[in-house]
């Protein structure tokens, strides 16, 4: 398992219902990260999450499933169907004794059980319910179905993510925007406790996947008022197209390599040819051009692939660990294209201790995971647990936190309730 203090997480005293599909893991999880006890309640049989991969060497089984692995870990896990009517008594009963509950279901669905959240305060009136779907509870999409794709593309942020030439495109094959969604639910969720801690009362957190999509945007806007096509430059809607990705001797980097004047442009530019000119790969072009007067919205095309061309040979020269050493040497902005290999076997990552190894017994094997995003000296971050099997605490949770006996439990899991 993991090693680290034994020392309490800041949330330790905090209980967590997570019922969240791939919209809201992210938020049980960092919870459960930052030490609040995080039950993740599945339907009998197990969560259809369990089914998206990719899965341990390649074995497609409900209980391989790394993407479950990735953002279950540090909860508890038991079945419940709370649409049966005894499955909805238990669940109040766990309400009683609990802090937060995170739900991603369609709007209204939990309101039709009786287990919205005007019916859960008046069982625990400190309750902090999370309600994290597509487009919000109320509004004219509230019921569009919103695949991360497409609050993605809705929330402005695709538009700018792309070819010129081609369709825009989302950010990686992972759920960006649903992981961002569980983040910022998260971070509402404890925003809310601290009301409750002044004020007593609990509150309803409508979270719009959409909104948090848009938030990033909605700020570029209101610093320049211009949309950034795709391909552009750094300016949007500048007549010039400037290289943001290049290929060097082992993979690529991202940098906007000569700037203006006003970001620094001198130290950098200078920095980047010097460091060309000792290698012997420096034009007479860029020797002699005066970068003083580089002005995006002024320099013509042609002067731009004057100076991009031999920069780019010169690139390809060199490994992303020549580049970042020599970006860090001569000051230059750009940074190397890091795959999960090169992330794996950090430096950085390493010495900090990033890593964190979990062992799986079920697969006999151990794995290692992303650490804390943070280290905190009184209430360390860590992964206190892997994500759990089917059902896997019914017995422990439903003992010692409602007082079922064992028998009442083989009666619940016969029928179907757990």
């Amino acid at each position: 398992m993991t090693n680290g203090t034994n020392k309490e997480g800041m949330l330790s005293p905090y209980r967590v219902l997570d019922l969240t599909d791939e919209k809201g893991l992210m938020s049980g999880k960092l919870l459960g990260d930052l030490g609040a006890d995080v039950i993740k309640i599945e339907r009998p049989g197990g969560d259809p999450t369990r089914h998206i991969g990719p899965f341990y060497h390649n074995e497609k089984h409900p209980e391989k499933s790394l993407f479950w692995f990735a953002f279950n870990t540090s909860k508890r896990g038991i079945t419940l169907d709370i649409e049966s009517r005894e499955g909805r008594d238990i669940f109040k009963r766990l309400v009683q004794k609990t802090d937060f509950i995170f739900e991603s279901f369609d709007p209204g669905y939990m309101d039709k059980l009786g287990l919205g959240y005007a019916d859960l305060e008046k069982i625990n009136p400190g309750i902090i319910m999370v309600s994290i779907t597509p487009f919000g509870q109320t509004g004219p999409y509230k019921d569009y179905k919103g695949p991360d794709m497409i609050t993605w593309a809705m929330g402005g942020r695709m538009y700018s993510l792309g070819d010129a030439d081609r369709s825009p495109i989302r950010i990686s094959y992972q759920p960006q925007m649903y992981i961002q969604a569980g983040i910022e639910g998260a971070m509402a969720a404890t925003m809310a406790l601290y009301h409750r801690h002044e004020t007593g009362d609990g509150q309803h957190i409508d979270l719009s996947i959409q909104t948090v999509a848009a938030q990033p945007g909605l700020s570029g806007w209101d610093t320049t008022k211009l949309v950034r096509p795709r391909r552009a430059g750094m300016f949007a809607g500048a007549r010039i197209q400037l290289n943001r990705t290049w290929a060097c001797k082992d993979g690529g980097l991202i940098s906007w390599v000569y700037m203006p004047g006003a970001f620094d442009g001198k130290t950098r530019n200078a920095g980047l040819v010097n460091w060309m000119i000792e290698e012997g790969m420096a034009t007479d072009f860029l020797k002699e051009y005066d970068f003083e007067k580089l002005d995006y919205q002024e320099v013509t095309q042609d002067v731009i692939d004057n100076l991009e061309e031999p920069t780019g040979k010169f690139f390809k020269s060199l490994t992303k660990a020549q580049l970042l050493a020599g970006a860090v040497k001569y000051r230059i902005l750009f940074y190397p294209q890091f795959t999960t290999d090169d992330i794996m076997k950090d430096i950085q990552l390493i010495d900090r201790g990033f890593w964190e190894e979990i062992d799986h017994p079920e697969l006999g094997a151990t794995l290692k995971y992303p650490g804390a995003f943070a280290v905190l000296s009184e209430t360390p971050l860590k992964v206190t647990r892997r994500a759990p099997l089917v059902g896997e605490h019914n017995q422990e949770i439903y003992k010692s936190i409602l007082g079922l006996t064992g028998e009442e439990i083989s009666k619940l899991e016969q029928t179907r309730i757990i």
